[in-house]
């Protein structure tokens, strides 16, 4: 009987134990919290770098690498912003044509003349039509945070300074969140698949959907890699195939002889 009351009293805490909440994770404080699937809102407006007044709904049309900086960083935004120059310049993709880049500063003491000087930093490798696609915005406190928060873009003041991440969020043409590319530099390929993955829903070329295919997103190593088992499979299944038809056709070959 001692023993029943026991493992009455187990069985009670253990179901005790499986209606209790999971700890909630604490809030990053500085680093990105990715949204995936989410839209931005695109009834933000900022000011571009000739001053005038845009919002977000205007520029993006296109799918878009969306990051953010601010122009008196002394550690990686320099990096990053050479980082996503030498990409646009190495990709086969048209700037303008197949994608875009919005850079939006998150300090708002930072403005359009700034803008203008930071940006010619990095558009000289572009060829000249195509620099008017990378977009820098900068504009007031309020829409800074509704656009950082809505990406999960975690930044904090350290004096004069901030502490922040750096990575391209990929956005669709209709503003949801399609990707995060990590880190300070890119590879041409994990960008295009990026922009492809963003292009889902419009009409796109074959080989796009080749790529799509033979490719995936690992979240761990944050690039793309080739999926081996799914060519493997597709591989046999074309070689079983020819087989077959092979066999037919010499049967049929018999047959008539």
């Amino acid at each position: 009987m001692k023993r029943l009351g026991i493992f009455l009293l187990m069985l009670v805490g253990f179901a005790a134990f499986g209606q209790t909440d999971p700890p909630k994770l604490p809030k990053v404080e500085i680093g990105i919290e990715e949204q995936l699937g989410n839209t931005i809102p695109l009834d933000l407006k900022f000011l571009n770098e000739k001053g005038d007044t845009v919002s977000l709904q205007q520029l993006i049309d296109k799918p878009t690498a969306l990051s953010f900086v601010y122009f008196d960083c002394p550690s990686i935004c320099g990096p990053f912003q050479a980082g996503i120059a030498d990409v646009i310049a190495r990709t086969d993709m048209k700037l303008g044509t197949d994608y875009q880049v919005i850079l939006i500063s998150f300090n708002p003491l930072d403005g359009p003349v700034k803008a203008t000087v930071i940006k010619q930093n990095y558009v000289q490798g572009i060829p000249k039509e195509q620099q008017s696609a990378w977009h820098y915005l900068t504009g007031e406190q309020e829409n800074i945070k509704r656009i950082t928060d809505a990406v999960g873009y975690r930044y904090k003041p350290t004096g004069l300074d901030f502490a922040h991440p750096s990575a391209l969020i990929i956005l669709s043409p209709q503003g949801k969140i399609t990707r995060y590319l990590f880190g300070i530099s890119f590879l041409p390929f994990d960008l295009k698949m990026a922009v492809i993955e963003a292009q889902k829903g419009q009409a796109r070329p074959t080989i796009n959907k080749v790529l799509e295919y033979c490719f995936s997103y690992n979240d761990t190593s944050h690039s793309y890699t080739l999926q081996i088992t799914r060519i493997v499979a597709t591989m046999t299944i074309m070689i079983a195939l020819v087989i077959f038809l092979v066999l037919i056709f010499k049967k049929r070959k018999k047959t008539a002889n």
